[in-house]
């Protein structure tokens, strides 16, 4: 132990990965971004293991690498767009398309790419409207359609404002569109339904195939197959009002200043803002804001059972924890456990067992 490490309990985690596989029929496994935290190589590798022929990226920047990780297909869930220079025209890519304008680009670039149809959800991402299809369909020329695709919210079932019945609803109406449209394809990938979901979709539909596109639920479905570990680098005994860090902030009260493996280049203290919703969660948010006011914020490590307050911001690659004189310290080289969001986080290794 030396660093920001991953420990990954193998077995259990693809034992995990293979009932997933195996309960969601069609399934393209999502390996963009830093792979969840584990590697998009490493889940490439995973999902030719389980028997998968396709897996979706993000962008086409991640697209070298997944062809040479996998020897399947490769779907690009990013729409296609003519100023992409890092556009990779291979015949295992799938093209996503999501403008009139962009199928008929495409069209006259590669006549022969294989693509996808997007539609546009009350995501409001990409997509195509309803009323568009035929124009799309029509500008296809001799590009291979490969299927249809939606991205729905994550929304509850029971929806939201203006959204009465949620991702069934809508995923509904769309299949319902497909199958009255022009669109030359059975095959609609979709994102975000749960099993039941799709299963009912699937029985009220039986002419199309459903292929439910998945990443978090299926790489981090079993997240007690994962544990996060950091080395304690250094330690010092420090008392009430002495200053240290960067900052040269005051010690609230005397104990123990250690120095941890992990900053904001493993993805420390980098947090996505947050949708306050109710009463309660902005009460829990003022609070916390006026915490980190008072210079007092939170830390990912745990130390005898407890989370543990940053003494300052973290650093790039370490970060600076107080522990009161109450608590015994853990000892330099000693690991600690740490809380991490998987899809913004680095690790300096990643460890199957």
């Amino acid at each position: 132990m030396s660093g920001f490490e991953l420990d990954v309990d193998a077995a259990r985690w693809r034992r995990h990965v293979a009932a997933t596989v195996e309960a969601r029929r069609g399934l393209v496994p999502v390996i963009k971004g830093n792979g969840y935290g584990l590697g998009r190589s490493l889940l490439a590798m995973e999902a030719a293991a389980v028997g998968l022929g396709t897996i979706a990226v993000g962008t086409y920047a991640e697209v070298p690498g997944a062809l040479a990780s996998f020897a399947g297909d490769v779907m690009v869930m990013t729409p296609w767009r003519p100023f992409f220079t890092d556009a990779v025209l291979d015949d295992r890519v799938i093209h996503t398309l999501g403008r009139i304008s962009d199928v008929a680009d495409l069209a006259a670039l590669a006549p022969s790419a294989r693509v996808l149809l997007e539609g546009e959800t009350s995501m409001s991402r990409h997509g195509l409207d309803r009323h568009e299809l035929a124009a799309a369909v029509a500008a296809l020329g001799d590009l291979r359609l490969e299927g249809f695709a939606i991205h729905l919210p994550l929304q509850a079932a029971s929806g939201g404002p203006g959204r009465p019945g949620g991702n069934v609803a809508e995923a509904e109406s769309w299949a319902a569109a497909l199958e009255t449209s022009q669109v030359d394809t059975t095959t609609l990938y979709v994102s975000h339904l749960t099993p039941g979901e799709v299963g009912a979709l699937a029985a009220r539909r039986p002419q199309l195939d459903i292929r439910p596109r998945i990443g978090t639920s299926l790489w981090l479905g079993d997240l007690g197959a994962l544990s996060v570990r950091a080395t304690v680098l250094d330690s010092h005994l420090v008392s009430r009002g002495e200053h240290i860090g960067y900052r040269q902030r005051a010690m609230p009260r005397d104990g123990t200043l250690l120095v941890i493996a992990g900053g904001t280049s493993h993805g420390i203290g980098l947090e996505a803002p947050k949708a306050s919703s109710g009463a309660v969660q902005r009460g829990k948010l003022l609070a916390k804001g006026g915490l980190e006011a008072a210079g007092l914020s939170l830390s990912p490590f745990t130390i005898a059972g407890k989370q543990r307050w940053f003494a300052e911001p973290p650093h790039m690659q370490a970060s600076m924890i107080f522990v009161p004189a109450s608590v015994t310290a853990p000892e330099v080289g000693d690991a600690v456990d740490v809380a991490v969001r998987f899809t913004t986080a680095t690790f300096d290794s990643i460890n199957l067992r």
